[in-house]
């Protein structure tokens, strides 16, 4: 780098300055065919070396484009990217997905570019309304691309889009008949009854009282915050005891609660309650507002953060646990035709039972383990199998999503996929990070493999429920194991719940 360059005021005010004229200079002679690609590239990696832990930079676009302009060149794109999200560089905003997602779907990687924008909607990453409608010309493109009556295949999997907003509304108008039928459906073609109607989201403060269809509920505080909705706590009547959550939804959305009733009619009864209860929704012309059952012992996200703040992975017993809960909750899904569409460790509620756990009925989630585990809630972008039959392809999201958790539990980081070799000669999809020694690995070895690597077409019912009962038999093989459990399950509630 030139000492004139090094030495302005410019260069000494912001030190990336000289290497972004470095490295326009360098592109123009890429392609004005004067040197290889080689020099632009060890040019791009030493830049992003010395400043990727620059506080100065993590938010500036112009270190995010040298980030991408490497990433392209490169064959381990995916650890380029893992790079940038580890050192938080542009993650609240929108381009950082934006132009994640448009690489991927230019390989044909389009499952893994819908996740990409869900990431960056799920963050709320900003402009939002702009990764909202990149998101939407993203899934109309999909859409053209594929026959509704048929499955196509692109790249590494099958798609089809069953969130595109005309498919959505062609299948409400569908099913309408049928809501109307529903135990809690009630519709006006008024907009929610208050002064500020537009705006009444935001003025939902703490120990406010609003009336939903002639019930009062009060306020309790915002319990989280979307893309698409917002969820609050709020008492019945003022009745601590009675404690609920709503979903308050703009437009009005009804398919979630078809979702639910679904549910309650495929879902056998002991095991219902792992997967969230409706009430009732109330449909306006504004919005609609969906009234669930409340928990209150957070997430399996906090406790993964719960892991993360502190340096230290998930013990290994815990997260066969909860991997176990993942594969049963799928299995039973699958088993009655319904995806979920959305599996990640926000939508995962931890449940506790009301007594302390006993040695026995883990096997058989009986006794005090029937309330012990997970609850999986968030069916907005749930999928009725029996309303669209050529979607089972979308199996696949959620084993894909079980697997991105699983290896969050074991890692602390997101998962990124290497074809590897196989014993047979061939190649399988499977995690790049390494599996620690003292681990099973035969267990996590085998979930990856079948969960990575499976037909998209195929039922995976019998699958799910193989890779659950051998690691139950595991854990239920050593005493030692289930006291390790109980004691992990223990301190977690008393850490959690008094946080």
């Amino acid at each position: 780098m030139s000492s004139s360059l090094s030495s302005s005021p410019t260069s000494l005010h912001d030190p990336l300055f000289p290497w972004l004229l470095k490295i326009r200079k360098s592109t123009e002679d890429v392609c004005s065919g004067r040197t290889s690609g080689e020099d632009l590239d060890e040019l791009l990696y030493e830049c992003i070396s010395t400043y990727k832990e620059d506080p100065r930079y993590r938010n500036d676009v112009r270190f995010l484009k040298i980030c991408f302009l490497y990433l392209e060149g490169s064959e381990d794109f995916e650890s380029v990217y893992k790079e940038v999200e580890e050192n938080e560089i542009c993650i609240g905003h929108s381009l950082l997905y934006e132009w994640y997602a448009t690489f991927l779907e230019l390989k044909g990687l389009w499952i893994r570019a819908h996740l990409v924008y869900q990431t960056g909607l799920s963050r709320e990453a900003q402009p939002f309304d702009r990764l909202k409608e990149a998101h939407s010309f993203f899934l109309q493109r999909i859409s053209k691309r594929t026959k509704p009556s048929s499955l196509v295949k692109v790249g590494e999997t099958l798609f089809v889009n069953p969130w595109e907003t005309s498919t959505v509304d062609g299948l409400i108008l569908k099913i309408k008949p049928q809501l109307l039928k529903y135990d809690g459906y009630y519709a006006t073609n008024r907009a929610f009854p208050s002064k500020a109607n537009l705006s009444f989201l935001q003025n939902f403060s703490r120990n406010k009282i609003i009336d939903i269809g002639g019930r009062k509920y009060q306020i309790k505080g915002c319990a989280g915050q979307g893309g698409f909705a917002q969820v609050f706590k709020a008492c019945i009547d003022s009745n601590p005891d009675e404690i609920v959550a709503l979903k308050v939804q703009k437009p009005p959305f009804p398919l979630e609660f078809h979702m639910y009733r679904q549910l309650d009619r495929r879902i056998p009864e002991n095991q219902r309650s792992s997967f969230g209860l409706a009430q009732r929704v109330h449909m306006y012309s504004d919005c609609s507002i969906l009234v669930c059952d409340y928990l209150s012992h957070g997430t399996l996200q906090d406790v993964i953060n719960s892991y993360v703040v502190v340096g230290k992975s998930m013990e290994e017993v815990l997260c066969m646990y909860y991997t176990i809960e993942m594969l049963y909750m799928l299995e039973t899904l699958h088993s009655v035709g319904i995806i979920h569409g959305d599996f990640k460790p926000d939508n995962l509620l931890i449940q506790y039972p009301p007594k302390n756990l006993t040695e026995t009925g883990f096997h058989e989630k009986t006794g005090s383990w029937s309330n012990q585990g997970l609850c999986l809630v968030d069916w907005g972008r749930g999928i009725d199998l029996s309303l669209r039959t050529n979607l089972g392809s979308f199996r696949q999201v959620d084993t894909y999503g079980l697997c991105v958790i699983v290896h969050m539990m074991l890692h602390n980081t997101y998962m990124e996929i290497d074809k590897k070799q196989s014993l047979d000669g061939g190649h399988v999809n499977m995690p790049r990070t390494s599996f620690k020694r003292y681990w099973n690995v035969d267990l996590w070895k085998e979930l990856f493999t079948k969960l990575l690597n499976s037909e998209t077409c195929e039922d995976d019912t019998e699958t799910l429920m193989s890779l659950r009962k051998s690691m139950e038999a595991y854990i239920c093989s050593d005493p030692k194991l289930m006291d390790k459990l109980n004691e992990l399950l223990a301190k977690q509630r008393v850490s959690l719940c008094s946080s």
